[in-house]
């Protein structure tokens, strides 16, 4: 898969490699405490700048393989600061063709509808050109904003995960959100 680049009305969603690795460093440094709540426990070396190029380089080989697609959110106006990331993962073809959601807002942007303009954007892509007939998107109960905003782009609730994944550290239960496309049934 080559560079992607999606447009929405305020925002630029693109991939990157390990050249971008400081801007993606800067991006989990500025949001480490805000993330923690909802993420999986980070060791210190996870905020350094090697570790970051490593991620870089270890996800663009998923991306290749098609087993990831991801891309970094940037205001229109200003294209070197991250304000977040939307990621595909587990993307599963043949009979199964879907994959599981993951996506993150700085800490400053949230509440702007950013994330739900991103997502919209990456759901069609996924649908259009990726070929996905579903997309998981499993989060916590308390989790209410992220939960607003799935249910907001037309994801259901198919039900509960019990101590379904382990983040900052507990086992915690998560809500199986699912948006299917409609065009493959």
């Amino acid at each position: 898969m080559s560079n992607i680049v999606l447009y929405s009305e305020r925002l630029v969603l693109k991939t990157i490699n390990e050249s971008a690795a400081k801007e993606v460093l800067n991006f989990v440094i500025r949001n480490k405490e805000f993330l923690m709540e909802w993420e999986a426990q980070r060791t210190m070396d996870y905020y350094t700048l090697e570790a970051q190029k490593q991620i870089l380089i270890d996800e663009s080989k998923k991306i290749q393989n098609g087993d990831l697609f991801k891309l970094w959110i940037y205001k229109a106006e200003d294209t070197k600061r991250i304000i977040g990331s939307i990621a595909l993962n587990n993307i599963i073809g043949g009979v199964f063709q879907s994959c599981h959601l993951g996506y993150r807002i700085d800490k400053d942007e949230r509440n702007k509808g950013f994330m739900t303009e991103a997502l919209r954007q990456v759901i069609t892509y996924a649908f259009i050109e990726l070929r996905l007939h579903r997309i998981e998107a499993n989060i916590m109960p308390r989790n209410k904003a992220s939960l607003k905003v799935v249910e907001n782009l037309g994801f259901y609730n198919e039900g509960v995960a019990i101590k379904y994944l382990k983040i900052n550290g507990a086992w915690e239960d998560h809500l199986h959100m699912v948006i299917r496309n409609t065009e493959l049934e």
